[in-house]
């Protein structure tokens, strides 16, 4: 095998996975202290055209890079992610730091404590340095707020990374950092991923425990979970945060697996370019030996999907209600919130306790179907996003294929996984008009290992990595 020392001779640190930048501290080929500086100069670099970083330590990071440094050079490494520089989705607390949740109303709110994740990493030896963008209370579908402004694509900054980790993917694909902490309640992991070439995994539900953060308006369907630029660092922060680690699984690259891809769910519009390039991904799955099976039609998420956005905009009216659940003694005033989340916010407030119930019933209901049909399938195949990134200022595309879309309408394949507690996993699978498409995999309740055993093969045959010309 190719050292590491070989590999990064031309190579500038910033461009390495967690998994190369580990392997060239143990060689001694580099130091975190270096790695750090690296990803601090290439962030420097990239965030003025972006606008993906949002509060910065670097003193902080660099003390913690020189601890790891030291740890290296004794042969005392804490495990893969020692020395790996890393940031975190602002919505999740890092100790010192300020949580803006993308909103003026959290103003000037600091972290006194690390939310669990996130001290799990740092008790990793994961350096922290940054946290990334997000929409005001992660609760839409692109990444912009009231507070930092929009946050652009690296692929193309004039256009959405898509959200709510759209600050997380930025900064990931343009090379400030090769991983990065997000949370995923109807997407926010597995979309944004899709738009920016990385792999982005959305947990089962309790695989990584939370705990010490904001009020969770959006319950236990929103987890933490990790985005890299290949399955390997993926896998490598979920043994860090997640319950349990990540346990060897059979390779499912010489165990046929039964596929079942679902290439649009309804009648709901999906860009012709990313069906083509799904339809294309299911026949190299279907080319590994996996049995592939194509559904005709798929409507069991349909009654999920009408009701997802009600989740949240009761958890935003229910914080109004309550904020002294922010354990923050400043003020907070919701006539401070940008006007969609003043409308949610309402519509929170109008709603009533049968709406509730009925999605939450909805959504036992179809976590009870998906379980049945895992008796069949074991993995589930459809495109990560209907859409291709839109203009980064606006909030979701209005139209998908010549149709009228609402604002939910890109992001149709995502919701029901989190409704039923599912892992599933964005792959890259190739550009459209130069902008990247993702796929999604989605696996049974708790079969998460399985999942990246799956990605790791179809990564293995369809190498994707590549970083935009900024």
């Amino acid at each position: 095998m190719r050292s590491t020392t070989a590999l990064t001779s031309r190579t500038p640190l910033w461009r390495l996975t967690a998994a190369q930048l580990a392997a060239g501290f143990r060689e001694g080929a580099f130091t975190p202290l270096q790695a750090l500086e690296a990803c601090l100069a290439r962030s420097a670099e990239v965030n003025p055209r972006l606008n993906a970083l949002v509060a910065l330590d670097a003193e902080g990071a660099t003390h913690a890079a020189e601890q790891s440094s030291a740890r290296w050079r004794a042969g005392r490494a804490l495990g893969p992610l020692d020395g790996v520089p890393l940031t975190i989705k602002d919505n999740l607390h890092v100790r010192g730091l300020p949580t803006h949740w993308g909103s003026r109303a959290l103003a000037g709110l600091v972290a006194e404590r690390d939310e669990l994740p996130v001290a799990k990493l740092r008790e990793a030896g994961a350096v922290i340095f940054g946290k990334t963008n997000v929409p005001e209370f992660t609760m839409q579908g692109y990444t912009g707020n009231p507070v930092f402004g929009a946050t652009g694509n690296p692929w193309n900054p004039a256009l959405t990374p898509g959200g709510s980790s759209g600050g997380a993917v930025a900064l990931v694909a343009a090379g400030g950092c090769p991983i990065a902490l997000a949370t995923d309640g109807g997407g926010s992991i597995r979309r944004p991923a899709s738009h920016t070439n990385l792999v982005g995994l959305k947990p089962s539900r309790g695989r990584v425990p939370r705990g010490g953060g904001l009020p969770p308006i959006f319950l236990d369907f929103e987890v933490a979970g990790p985005l890299a630029r290949c399955v390997d660092d993926v896998a490598a922060m979920m043994q860090v945060i997640g319950r349990g680690g990540v346990q060897p699984v059979p390779a499912v690259a010489t165990i046929p697996a039964r596929i079942l891809y679902i290439p649009r769910f309804g009648d709901h519009p999906v860009d012709p370019a990313i069906a083509a390039l799904t339809d294309a991904a299911a026949r190299q799955l279907a080319a590994l030996g996996h049995e592939v099976t194509t559904a005709d039609r798929f409507e069991m998420a349909q009654a999920v999907n009408e009701r997802w956005p009600l989740l949240s905009q009761v958890g935003l009216a229910w914080l109004v209600a309550h904020p002294q659940a922010l354990s923050s003694t400043r003020p907070f005033d919701p006539a401070s919130f940008g006007p969609v989340m003043q409308a949610n916010a309402q519509a929170g407030r109008d709603a009533s306790a049968l709406a509730l119930f009925d999605l939450l019933f909805e959504a036992e209901r179809l976590r009870t179907a998906l379980a049945s049909l895992f008796e069949r399938h074991d993995f589930l195949l459809t495109p990560a996003a209907a859409a291709l990134p839109w203009p980064a200022g606006e909030t979701h595309p209005p139209r998908i294929d010549g149709r009228e879309v609402g604002p939910r309408g890109h992001a149709v394949f995502a919701g029901f996984v989190n409704a039923a507690g599912l892992p599933a996993i964005a792959l890259p699978c190739g550009f459209a008009q130069g902008l990247p498409v993702g796929l999604q995999l989605v696996a049974r309740e708790g079969g998460d290992d399985a999942l990246l055993a799956l990605a790791r093969a179809f990564e293995g045959a369809h190498p994707w990595q590549r970083f935009p010309e900024l």
